[in-house]
Order: structure tokens, then C-alpha cells, then sequence
């Protein structure tokens, strides 16, 4: 009996199984929608989707330079932290990361179609394993790769928070910048920096600011004539606060992280400037669940 791709997308719903692997299951079934779902629950596959509904918002995100000097920040997500310090599962973390460095996926799509180390497997395969013998949902969720330049990474609070800093340095060797790049990697960690500089502001921000700024100047009655001095003064000190470069570098607050920069650079006879960074938080906006406890408890009581 031949099938459609309509047919296909119509098991993934049913399933949550991937497309491709939908599309095996009705190659094998000849089409037969119910058999094709016993396919998928015979291969696990749907034990894997089933989980994969459920919240996955703890994990953990690691951040690594390879021998190659290639960066690269991935974040893996599972439902529990206690998972996310499972040995099973750091390694699985750590492989992705290898794939991401040595292949440079496009993107987490193109990632999980990639071979796993040591098998013939892709990522995704690996994954929906992970998960049936973990037995929590895990996903890839996002990654950054940087190559080329002086790459630094930091990783807070066991894989809360992982940093990675692009160098451009000239006339320096590489290794003399690592310790300012973790520096600045911790900087990013600690204060957040929304933008690397002020050329990075995009207008619409600036401009929403500005009139959030002239509200506030409005509220507190000054006058109309020195309002724009205000505001000026002020949008200077939300440069201060979320571009990396003008804000008070943590180990030193009276120098930003600019002069520090320049600081190091003219101690070590050279120039340095930060090109680029990345910063991921795990779980950072995803809807937690929030289970009701008591409600569950009475579910269960109640027999329902």
C-alpha cells in the first residue's frame, strides 16, 4: 500500500518519532498506519517519543576548546538535574560537543544527523537511546562553535552557565591571553552582558530605552529643557551596564573591561580585542513545569 508525505507527517504526530524514522516505519509496513506504530513501539521509538513531551529544563552546559583551538558551547537538556550528573549522560554531552568542533554543524538539525563517535549511528539515534536507557527526556538544545582567532571557555557552577570568548590578538602568543580570557569569560558569566559593545545596540533598543528613559524623567517632574541631558546621561549608563567593553571589569570595578584590555595588551607588547561571545544558561527560557503536589496526591487517593 503506498503512502504519502501527508502520511508520514500524520505518524509523527501520533508518535512524536522523527520524520525520518516515520517514514521507515510505513516503508516497512507497507503503509499500514496501525502497524507502522507498532513498528515504532516494537524499535523503542515511541517509548522515546513519549518521553520526549515531557519538560526538560535542567542538563547541563558545557563549554571546551579542542587542541585545534576550535570553541565550542553546547547545552544539553534533561528533566532532573540528578540526570544531568550521571556519568552515562556527561559523556554523551562531551561527544556532541566533539561532533559540533570536528563536523561544524550548520545547526542542531543538522548536528543530530551526524555520526556518533565510535558507532554507525547518528546523534539523534543516540539521543532517543540516551533517553530509553536513562529513561528521562534529553535533547540537544543549542550550541555555538567559534574557529579561527584565540578561543577561551569558562564553565560555572558544574554547568550552569557556560562562556566562550573570541580573541583577535596580534603580536602576542596565544597562551599569554588565556588567563585574560578567562577572566573576561567569568566577567560574561557573572554580569550578563547583553551586547560586546556600542556599535552592537541595534536601534529599536536604543530607541525603546530612550523613551522608557523620558517617562522616568517625565514621572520624577524635571523639566522639559534638561530632559534630553538626562536621558543622555542615563543611556550612557545602560551602555555601562549591558555592553561588555564599558562595563566595570569584576576583579578591578574603578577600570572597565575595555581598559583592562588595553592594559594587559600594552604589558604583553602587543594588541588585543574581543571579537565575539556567547553565553548560555542552562534552561534559560523554558517553561518549567510546576507540578500541584497536593493535587496529584489526591488523584492518587481518590483512585482517578
Amino acid at each position: 500500500m503506498a503512502f504519502t508525505a501527508k502520511d508520514v507527517q500524520k505518524l509523527r504526530e501520533m508518535t512524536g518519532v522523527g520524520m525520518m524514522d516515520c517514514k521507515k516505519a510505513l516503508t516497512e509496513t507497507d503503509g499500514d498506519m496501525d502497524a507502522a506504530i507498532v513498528y515504532l513501539r516494537e524499535k523503542g521509538l515511541a517509548a522515546a517519543a513519549k518521553k520526549a513531551g515531557r519538560v526538560a529544563a535542567e542538563g547541563v552546559v558545557l563549554a571546551e576548546v579542542d587542541a585545534n583551538g576550535v570553541g565550542v558551547v553546547v547545552e544539553v537538556n534533561s528533566e532532573t538535574d540528578f540526570v544531568a550528573k550521571n556519568d552515562e549522560f556527561k559523556k554523551f554531552v562531551a561527544d556532541v560537543a566533539a561532533v559540533i568542533a570536528e563536523k561544524n554543524p550548520a545547526d542542531v538539525d543538522a548536528l543530530l544527523t551526524m555520526q556518533y563517535p565510535g558507532t554507525e549511528l547518528t546523534v539523534a539515534d543516540l539521543q532517543r537511546e540516551k533517553v530509553l536507557v536513562i529513561g528521562e527526556n534529553i535533547r540537544v538544545r543549542r550550541f555555538a562553535r567559534y574557529e579561527g582567532g584565540v578561543n577561551v571557555s569558562y564553565v560555572h557552577a558544574g554547568g550552569k552557565i557556560g562562556v566562550l570568548v573570541g580573541l583577535e590578538v596580534e603580536g602576542i602568543d596565544a597562551d599569554k591571553v588565556t588567563e585574560l580570557g578567562k577572566d573576561i569569560a567569568m566577567q560574561i558569566a557573572a554580569m550578563n552582558p547583553r551586547f560586546l559593545n556600542r556599535d552592537q545596540v541595534d536601534a529599536s533598543t536604543l530607541e525603546s530605552e530612550k523613551e522608557i528613559l523620558m517617562a522616568q524623567v517625565a514621572e520624577e517632574g524635571k523639566p522639559a529643557n534638561v530632559a534630553e541631558k538626562i536621558v543622555a546621561g542615563r543611556i550612557n549608563k545602560f551602555y555601562e551596564e549591558n555592553c561588555l567593553v564599558d562595563q566595570a571589569f569584576v576583579k578591578e570595578n574603578k577600570v572597565s573591561v575595555q581598559k583592562h584590555i588595553d592594559a594587559v595588551a600594552k604589558e604583553l607588547g602587543g594588541k588585543i580585542a574581543i571579537t565575539r561571545f556567547v553565553r548560555f544558561e542552562k534552561g534559560e527560557g523554558i517553561e518549567k513545569r510546576s507540578d500541584d503536589l497536593a493535587a496529584e496526591v489526591a488523584k492518587m487517593v481518590g483512585g482517578n
